[in-house]
C-alpha cells in the first residue's frame, strides 16, 4: 500500500468513488481512496438504483442530469456495464393540489432542460397500465428517468478511476487521522499510515465516525429503509410482449410508493410515515455487506395503498423484502465542500440520492479541491449551511421529518415544525403574546407576520394567496403610512479589527471601503467575478462592522478565514446573536428615533449612510441610517440583553404615530416594490455583478481585489442577462420563484422571487431575461402553476423611483 497521497478518499460507495474518479479527470493522478471492506459495502449495495432528473431545489437539477447522462462515459472509461435502464418516468397525481405541484414542477423544467409532459390519468394509464386511472386526476411524463445497476455504477466509477491513475485500497480501516503543522494529513490504518494533502470523507453510513476523527459532529443521520420485490406479474409480461420494452419507473405521491419493473415483478418502495432511525448515534464499524431484519408491518398502509393503486400487484405476492440503512442530512440534500477551520478536509457526505446525484457531488468537489472553486451554484448542497446549531437531537427530529414528507406536498408558504423553537432571540415571547406567526432561519425563529387578536395564529398552506394577504398588506401600510418595526436580529454580523483590516476589507470585497461614520454596499465576488456575498460595510474608526445574510453566516466565515494571510494583522469575528437590533421603517421614524435618542438624529445630522454609537434612552446603541423597506429608515443595534427594552422604549415612542410590528412577509413585499435583490435568490455564485445590477457597487478603478478580473471582463462586455423587475397580470397566485419567463413562445429566463406589491397594489416578479430583452417595450408572460401570465418590466422601482423617502 502506499504511504504517500496528493488525496486520501474514505469510503468506497458511490459518492467516494465519484469524487476520485472526477479527480483523476481534473488531472490530479496521484489520489487513492481507502475502503475498509469491499467497495459498495455501506448503502449504495442494497439502493434501489432509480435514476431522474428532477429535484425540489432547482439548483440540484443540473448536477442531477450531468450525472445521468455520465453513465455511458462511465461504462465507455471503464468497460463496465452499469445496467443503465432509461425507461422514462411517470408521477402520478391523486389530487388537484398534487396536479398543482406538478404544474410548478413541470414549468421549471422548461427552463431547465428537462424534457417533461403533463398528461391525463387516462394517457398514463396507456404508458403504465397496471394502475387504475380513475383513482388519480393527471400525472407527469418524464422521458429521462429510470434505474441502473448499483454494484456495477460503483465498480464503474473505481474502475474508471483507476484507468486515470487512481489508486483503489479495500480491505483496509482508516482508525484516526492527525493534522500536521503544515496543514498536511496523517491517515492511520491497520495497514499503515499514509500522508496526504487532503483528506475527504465520503464515509457514507460511517460520514459520522469519520467527522468525528477531526472534532466535527456532522449533521447525519441514518434510516431504515424497505422496498419489496413482487412475484411475477402477468401483466408486466403482457406489457413486454406487446410493447418490447420495459415498463417506466412511477412515483405515486398519494400513495407514497414509488416503482419500476424488476425480474417479471414490480420493486415496490416507500417513504413511510412508521418511519425508524438507524443506530442513531453511532454507526458501529463491525456493520457490513447486510441487510437489517425485515419489518413489514411498518410499510403495511403504504402498500396497502399501493395494491389498492394499482391493481395488478394485489395477487402478486412478495418475493423479497429489502431492508438496510441509509444516510440523511435534516433537509434531504447532501452536504458538500471545505470545512470552517479545517485546512484540507473536505466532506462528500449525506448523499441520500446516490445514484441520481454522486456524479454531479464528485464533479463539484472535484472542481473545488484544484480550482478552488466547485463551478457551480452549490449551496443547497453546502455543508456551511448547518451551523454548530445543527446538534445530534435537532438532526433526528429533522431528518425524521424529511424522511416522513418525502411523498408529501411542499407548498411555498409552509414553515415545518419539528425541531423548533431552537433558536429565539429576546423578543420571541413577546412576539408570541403579539400573535406571530413563526418561521425559521438558520434554526432562528423569526416573525412572518402577526396575526390579528383573538385568531389563530397559523397560516394556511397553498400555492395561492393564504390567509396572511390582507394582514401583511395591514403591516405594510403601516410602514409607508407612518412607522413599523422589525427585528434585524437575524442578519449575520462580523467585527473586523487590526492594523490591517481595512486593506483586507478592500481586498476581498469589490466596493471601496467608506470613511468612519459611514456605510457602504459592497458585493463579494469568487475568483470568477461570481456573486459570493452581499453586504454592508460599517467603518466605526477603529473597527469595522461587516453586515450580511444570516444564513450565509458559516459559508461567509469559511471563506473569510481562508484569504486571511498567516502574517496578516487582522481579526474576524462572527458576533452571532451577540449583537441584536430592530429596524424602524417609515416617514415618521424619525420622529419616533428623535424621542429617546441622545443625539440629533436630523437630516443633516445623521444623513443617509451614516452610522454612529448613541444612547437610545438609558440603552447603549449603534444607530445606522438605512433600512432594507427603501423608505426612511434606521437600525439600531444593541446587546441582546437589551433587546426587550429597547423594543419597548421604541413601541412607547411610537404609539402616537401608530408604531406596530411587521414581519418578513411584509418586508420581503416591500422591498420587491423598490426592487431590492437578495442573498441566495437574486445574488448567486452563478450572477456576475452587471447581470445583477450591481455594477455601482463595483469600483474597478480602485486597486486589486478577489474576482477583479471577471467583474472588469463582464463590464467590458456587457452581462448577458439582466435582473429586471416585471409587474405581473396574476390571478390569485403569484410568482415565488422559479417560474419561466415566455418571450415569443420561448422560455428565455427565469423568477428568482416574487410576490404582492401591498404599497403599490400589484403582483411583482424579479427574474433574469437576455440583456438583448430587458427592455420595457418587450412582451413577457409568466407561467404560474400551469397559466402564463402577461408581465412588463419596470424601467424604475414601483416606489419612490428616485430614493427621496429614504434620502430625505
Amino acid at each position: 500500500m502506499k504511504s504517500e497521497a496528493q488525496v486520501v478518499v474514505i469510503g468506497g460507495g458511490v459518492v467516494g468513488c465519484s469524487v476520485l474518479y472526477h479527480l483523476t479527470k481534473a488531472g490530479w493522478t496521484d489520489v487513492m481512496l481507502v475502503e475498509r471492506l469491499e467497495l459498495a459495502a455501506g448503502s449504495s449495495w442494497h439502493a434501489a438504483g432509480g435514476i431522474h432528473t428532477h429535484n425540489g431545489n432547482v439548483y440540484l437539477v443540473d448536477l442531477q442530469r450531468y450525472t445521468v447522462e455520465l453513465y455511458p462515459e462511465l461504462e465507455r472509461v471503464s468497460g463496465q456495464d452499469c445496467g443503465i435502464h432509461l425507461t422514462g418516468g411517470l408521477q402520478l397525481a391523486d389530487s388537484p393540489a398534487w396536479m398543482d405541484w406538478l404544474k410548478t414542477v413541470h414549468a421549471r423544467g422548461r427552463y431547465l432542460g428537462m424534457d417533461t409532459e403533463l398528461i391525463s390519468a387516462r394517457e398514463a394509464a396507456e404508458i403504465f397500465p397496471l394502475m387504475d386511472p380513475s383513482l388519480f386526476v393527471g400525472a407527469m411524463w418524464d422521458r429521462h428517468e429510470g434505474h441502473v445497476d448499483p454494484s456495477g455504477v460503483v465498480r464503474a466509477y473505481a474502475r474508471a478511476a483507476e484507468v486515470g491513475g487512481a489508486t483503489v485500497v479495500r480491505n483496509t480501516m482508516v482508525e484516526s487521522l492527525s493534522q500536521r503543522a503544515d496543514g498536511t494529513w496523517d491517515v492511520r490504518t491497520n495497514r499503515g499510515d499514509i500522508h496526504t494533502e487532503h483528506v475527504v470523507n465520503a464515509g457514507g453510513l460511517w460520514g459520522r465516525e469519520v467527522g468525528r476523527m477531526v472534532g466535527l459532529e456532522l449533521p447525519l443521520l441514518a434510516m431504515a429503509h424497505q422496498y419489496i420485490v413482487t412475484g411475477p406479474v402477468p401483466a408486466v409480461a403482457e406489457y413486454r410482449q406487446s410493447k418490447g420494452k420495459e415498463l417506466p419507473t412511477v412515483v405515486d405521491f398519494g400513495g407514497e410508493i414509488y416503482m419500476r419493473e424488476e425480474s417479471g415483478g414490480i420493486l415496490l418502495g416507500t417513504y413511510e410515515q412508521d418511519h425508524k432511525p438507524w443506530s442513531p448515534r453511532a454507526t458501529p464499524w463491525s456493520f457490513g455487506s447486510e441487510l437489517l431484519p425485515p419489518e413489514i408491518d411498518r410499510i403495511a398502509p403504504e402498500l396497502e395503498a399501493g395494491f389498492t393503486h394499482f391493481p395488478a400487484l394485489a395477487d402478486a405476492g412478495i418475493r423479497n423484502i429489502v431492508h438496510g440503512p441509509f444516510v440523511f442530512a435534516p433537509d434531504g440534500n447532501p452536504c458538500i465542500g471545505p470545512v470552517k477551520g479545517i485546512r484540507n478536509f473536505w466532506l462528500a457526505v449525506g448523499v441520500m440520492a446516490g445514484f441520481c446525484q454522486a456524479g454531479g457531488v464528485g464533479l463539484a468537489l472535484a472542481n473545488w479541491m484544484t480550482e478552488g472553486d466547485p463551478g457551480l451554484d452549490v449551496w443547497a448542497m453546502d455543508a456551511a449551511r448547518f451551523g454548530d446549531w445543527a446538534t445530534v437531537a435537532y438532526t433526528n427530529a429533522k431528518v425524521r421529518e424529511n424522511y416522513s414528507r418525502r411523498f408529501k406536498i411542499a407548498f411555498p408558504n409552509e414553515e415545518l415544525p419539528a425541531a423548533r423553537p431552537l433558536r429565539t432571540t429576546p423578543l420571541y415571547d413577546r412576539y408570541t403574546r403579539a400573535n406571530a406567526v413563526w418561521g425559521a432561519s438558520f434554526g432562528l425563529e423569526v416573525p412572518l407576520w402577526f396575526q390579528d387578536p383573538g385568531s389563530e395564529p397559523v397560516e394556511k398552506v397553498t400555492f395561492r394567496r393564504s390567509n396572511a394577504f390582507p394582514v401583511v398588506a395591514a403591516e405594510c401600510a403601516v410602514v409607508r403610512n407612518g412607522v413599523g418595526m422589525v427585528e434585524i436580529s437575524g442578519f449575520a454580523k462580523y467585527r473586523v479589527t487590526g492594523q490591517d483590516a481595512a486593506s483586507w476589507l478592500d481586498r476581498i470585497l469589490t466596493n471601496r471601503i467608506p470613511p468612519p461614520g459611514r456605510i457602504a454596499l459592497s458585493p463579494m465576488l469568487n475568483h470568477r467575478g461570481r456573486l459570493i456575498g452581499d453586504f454592508t460595510v460599517a467603518n466605526l474608526g477603529d473597527h469595522f462592522i461587516v453586515f450580511g445574510s444570516g444564513p450565509a453566516e458559516d459559508y461567509h466565515m469559511r471563506w473569510f478565514l481562508s484569504r486571511i494571510p498567516s502574517n496578516a494583522g487582522v481579526e474576524v469575528m462572527p458576533l452571532g446573536q451577540s449583537m441584536a437590533g430592530l429596524s424602524i421603517a417609515g416617514p415618521a421614524s424619525r420622529d419616533v428615533l428623535a424621542a429617546v435618542a441622545s443625539q440629533d438624529v436630523g437630516p443633516e445630522a445623521l444623513r443617509f449612510m451614516d452610522i454612529r454609537t448613541m444612547d437610545v434612552g438609558a440603552i447603549p446603541a449603534l444607530v445606522g441610517r438605512l433600512t432594507y423597506t427603501g423608505d426612511l429608515g434606521y437600525e439600531v443595534w444593541v446587546g441582546p440583553e437589551c433587546l426587550r427594552g429597547l423594543h419597548e422604549l421604541l413601541a412607547d415612542a411610537g404609539k402616537e404615530y401608530g408604531i406596530r410590528d411587521f414581519g418578513l412577509r411584509a418586508l420581503d413585499s416591500l422591498r420587491l416594490e423598490k426592487g431590492f435583490g437578495s442573498w441566495a435568490r437574486e445574488y448567486r455564485p452563478i450572477y456576475g455583478p452587471a447581470e445583477a445590477g450591481l455594477s455601482r457597487f463595483v469600483a474597478l478603478d480602485k486597486g486589486d481585489f478577489v474576482g477583479r478580473a471577471g467583474a472588469r471582463r463582464e463590464s467590458e462586455q456587457g452581462p448577458s442577462r439582466r435582473l429586471v423587475t416585471m409587474v405581473v397580470d396574476a390571478a390569485d397566485a403569484d410568482a415565488v420563484g422559479d417560474e419561466p419567463v415566455w418571450h415569443g413562445g420561448e422560455v428565455v429566463g427565469w423568477v428568482t422571487s416574487g410576490g404582492y406589491a401591498h404599497t403599490v397594489g400589484c403582483s411583482v416578479a424579479l427574474a433574469y431575461v437576455p440583456s438583448e430583452l430587458a427592455d420595457p417595450r418587450q412582451r413577457f408572460e409568466i407561467e404560474i402553476l400551469g397559466s402564463r401570465r402577461k408581465a412588463t418590466r419596470q424601467p424604475a422601482p414601483l416606489f419612490d423611483p428616485h430614493g427621496i423617502r429614504m434620502r430625505g
